[in-house]
């Protein structure tokens, strides 16, 4: 039988044990976060610099909402990378969505390949599954946003057609 000492230590133990672990999580609100203020709206790359000398190239078209980001890419191609159903005379559009996340210079896209209405793509021509990209922020302004690609240190400079502001969403 333990003496009544150790008893009283066992549950004070138990119970502050328990207590640490009611007490010590919280529960993170159900709604998206703010995201970046200079970030958000509409930016398009309205052209690419030496395109009718690279063999490829991307456009993109941006929309930043708050923590989240759709976007439409346009690829152009003088070589045949894929089916020649899909090759579309070397014109093809993508499409992604996910979140991103600034730390320091760098822009991280987290997401996954979509429909062109944003739902989930499982197959079918051009690129599946999940959309990581980074890119460094070499400048920003009220209307430009200039960044470098860090898979393939293509510049992409992005002028804002269009301010959002950020009204986070339930999830």
């Amino acid at each position: 039988m333990m003496p009544f000492f150790f008893k009283r230590n066992i549950q004070f133990a138990l119970v502050f044990v328990l207590s640490a672990l009611t007490f010590s999580c919280t529960r993170l609100p159900n709604v998206q976060g703010k995201g970046e203020v200079f970030l958000q709206g509409v930016w398009n790359q309205d052209s690419i610099a030496n395109s009718v000398k690279l063999l490829n190239y991307t456009q993109h078209h941006f929309k930043i909402s708050c923590d989240s980001f759709y976007v439409n890419l346009t690829t152009f191609s003088k070589v045949n990378y894929y089916a020649d159903s899909c090759f579309n005379k070397g014109i093809w559009k993508e499409y992604a969505k996910g979140t991103y996340v600034v730390k320091g210079d760098t822009l991280m896209l987290t997401g996954t390949f979509t429909k062109a209405n944003y739902k989930q793509k499982a197959s079918g021509c051009y690129r599946n599954g999940q959309y990581l990209s980074n890119f460094k922020i070499k400048s920003s302004s009220s209307t430009s946003l200039v960044l470098e690609n860090l898979n393939d240190q293509r510049e992409c400079t992005l002028v804002l057609k269009e301010k959002i502001n950020c009204v986070p969403k339930e999830l």
